[in-house]
């Protein structure tokens, strides 16, 4: 467990002290731990407990350790993850590190133990058939190997093997298999901290969703909102599983990254709630922080034909759902009116970008409600 008088600065201190919620440690934080207690150990034959660690912002917290093995040539600590109040699949997952001596001149090697995944595709920031131990991990690693080294009399030359009990099993409810890391999860994290809800893994997970796909050559991506708007993109567009992004609430995130590593064709499909926020200007979709507007549904549907009754009816109805249902039954096209508006705000975010946008509104049965036919920065 990792010293709760810890640091944590910025702007994702700000967000923990307003919000109450206790923050967690990354997988990256965990092994780094591990790893130095290790290494510690191998060197002077006692392992540090609780072990600390600097984090890359300077915060320099202490982590108890779970388990611990020392032999002649090699060494191996755990820590069990903490995500703290953040609904993370990982927490409570023991990291282990073994780190074995190398002769001089080694360097620092990387090894994927069991419950650590291995990269089959390119387009993520490690070259196929790498551990997927992530950039920010593996330098953090590699300087506190350095740091114990420079203590205790060692040469630095080190094998690390990470594995996470169980990882394989936990692997499954992550993005991991659909980005090509087989057998087991990623050690992720660039600062070391967790913060509760700040979703910076899904929209990391977006982003090397878009690597991935460029990387095998895809020029028509889909961020979907959930699983029943996943499933109709891909009866709508025949999309391998690799142009398929797990989008969620976070529409922005797929846009901006877009902007700066563009595709031919991006659609987006969801459901006819959460697009009518994004219709509204909204690039965050989470209900918590952004809701349906009513009002400017009726606005659309008065563009599309609503006279004075109907958009009263919009305007006070109890659901999003429901607006699209009393327009249709009118003969309003409130669906494509919806799905034109978040095209358009698609493309205003974009700001130019060679990408073409289509969107496709459905409801929670997976019905099309609305639809939006391909348009790029040429036609606006």
């Amino acid at each position: 467990m990792a010293d709760p008088e810890a640091e944590v600065s910025g702007g994702r201190g700000a967000q923990l002290e307003r919000t109450g919620l206790r923050h967690g440690w990354t997988t990256g934080a965990c092994a780094t731990a591990a790893t130095t207690a290790a290494y510690t150990a191998l060197l002077s034959g006692d392992f540090p407990d609780p072990v600390t660690i600097a984090l890359p912002k300077g915060q320099r917290p202490a982590f108890a350790l779970a388990a611990e093995e020392l032999s002649a040539d090699r060494a191996m600590a755990a820590v069990v993850k903490d995500a703290g109040d953040d609904p993370d699949v990982t927490h409570g997952a023991l990291v282990r590190a073994t780190v074995r001596v190398l002769p001089p001149g080694g360097g620092v090697v990387f090894r994927a133990g069991p419950g650590v995944g291995t990269v089959t595709r390119p387009g993520l920031p490690l070259a196929v058939g790498e551990p997927a131990i992530n950039p920010v991990p593996r330098q953090m690693m590699s300087e506190h190997i350095a740091s114990v080294a420079a203590r205790h009399g060692g040469s630095g030359d080190v094998e690390i093997e990470i594995s996470v009990d169980h990882g394989e099993e936990i692997a499954r409810s992550t993005w991991n298999p659909r980005l090509g890391i087989l057998g087991g999860l990623s050690i992720l994290g660039t600062t070391g901290i967790v913060v509760p809800y700040s979703c910076s893994a899904w929209i990391d997970s977006i982003r090397r969703g878009v690597d991935v796909a460029r990387a095998a050559g895809r020029r028509h991506v889909a961020g979907c909102t959930g699983s029943t708007s996943e499933k109709v993109a891909v009866a709508e567009h025949g999309l391998p599983e690799d142009a398929l992004l797990d989008m969620g609430d976070f529409a922005g995130a797929v846009l901006k990254y877009l902007r700066r590593h563009p595709v031919d064709r991006l659609t987006i499909a969801g459901g006819f709630a959460k697009l009518s926020k994004l219709a509204a200007g909204h690039l965050d979709l989470h209900s918590s922080r952004s809701q349906v507007d009513k009002a400017f549904l009726a606005d659309l549907a008065r563009r599309g034909g609503a006279d004075e009754d109907l958009a009263t009816a919009v305007a006070t109805a109890n659901t999003g759902l429901e607006t699209v249902q009393l327009c249709t039954a009118r003969g309003v096209p409130l669906g494509d009116l919806v799905a034109a508006a978040a095209r358009t705000t698609a493309l205003d975010v974009l700001r130019g970008a060679p990408v073409a946008v289509d969107v496709i509104c459905i409801d929670r049965a997976g019905t099309v409600v609305g639809r939006a036919e391909p348009r790029g920065p040429r036609d606006v």
